[in-house]
């Protein structure tokens, strides 16, 4: 495939799995970041503010930038991205959780394609 029939455009999943120690710290993060962003208009700030403080997950989502991961990455520009957090109940030991595991979706993918 030459250069021109290939696309510019990648799309990068990410799946992250944290342990929250501190939730006061979470949403107390979450809470200055929205205190800091100057133009967020007062009643969607205060539309978040309730949000992170009820849901640490919500918090979460406020902290986490996906331009903060590819920001830096010479020779690319995020387009898009979307994200969302939830409370998950975790065991690392079960085969759900292996992130080595094929999901399933790269074989869709080959049989859509071929």
């Amino acid at each position: 495939m030459s250069t021109e029939e290939t696309s510019r455009f990648v799309r990068l999943r990410v799946e992250l799995v944290v342990e929250v120690d501190d939730e006061g710290a979470v949403t107390g993060a979450a809470l200055e970041r929205i205190a800091d962003d100057e133009e967020m208009p007062a009643e969607e700030r205060a539309h978040a503010e309730a949000a992170v403080t009820e849901d640490t997950a919500e918090a979460l989502a406020y902290l986490v930038d996906p331009f903060d991961l590819v920001g830096e990455v010479p020779g690319v520009e995020l387009v898009q991205a979307s994200w969302s957090s939830e409370e998950i109940e975790y065991d690392p030991d079960s085969a759900e959780w292996d992130l080595d595991g094929d999901d399933g979706d790269e074989d869709e993918e080959e049989v859509a394609a071929g």
